[in-house]
C-alpha cells in the first residue's frame, strides 16, 4: 500500500522571464511585467511530496525530519532571497518560469529519496499560479 507524504516550505526569489535572443518588444510581449530588466520578486510556496510504501519498522514513509532538512539544504539555502537569473548557476541559460523552477527543484532532492519513492514538487508562485513537476 503506498502512501504521500508531504511538507510545505517557503522562499522569496527574484526573476526575470526573458529570451536573450529576443529583442525587447518580443520579450515584452510574450512575458509582460515578468520582463522588468530590473526584476521582480516572488514569494514562493512549496509542497514536496513523497510516495513510497510505509515502512513496517518506523511507520513512515520518510521520516519526515529529513525531508525537512532536505528541503532546507537543498532548496531553501540555494534560492531564498536570491536573484534567480544571477545568483543561481542554474538559470544561468535556463529561463526561471514557475515550470523550469519546479524541474531545477525536483533534480536537487531527487538524488537523496529513495529511489523506489515517487517524488512530486508542487510550487506556488502566486496563490492562484502554480505548477506540478512529479518527473
Amino acid at each position: 500500500m503506498k502512501v504521500k507524504v508531504s511538507r510545505k516550505a517557503h522562499f522569496n526569489a527574484a526573476h526575470r522571464l526573458y529570451h536573450k535572443d529576443w529583442n525587447d518588444d518580443k520579450n515584452t510581449k510574450v512575458f509582460g511585467k515578468c520582463n522588468n530588466p530590473n526584476y521582480h520578486g516572488h514569494n514562493y510556496e512549496l509542497i514536496v511530496s513523497v510516495t513510497g510504501e510505509i515502512d513496517p519498522e518506523t511507520g513512515f514513509v520518510m521520516d519526515m525530519k529529513v525531508l525537512k532538512d532536505l528541503i532546507e539544504e537543498k532548496v531553501e539555502d540555494a534560492l531564498d532571497h536570491k536573484n534567480l537569473n544571477v545568483e543561481v548557476p542554474e538559470f544561468k541559460d535556463l529561463n526561471p518560469t514557475a515550470e523550469n523552477i519546479s524541474i531545477v527543484i525536483w533534480k536537487k532532492l531527487r538524488p537523496h529519496i529513495n529511489e523506489n519513492q515517487e517524488l512530486e514538487v508542487v510550487l506556488y508562485e502566486t496563490p492562484r499560479n502554480f505548477v506540478t513537476f512529479s518527473g
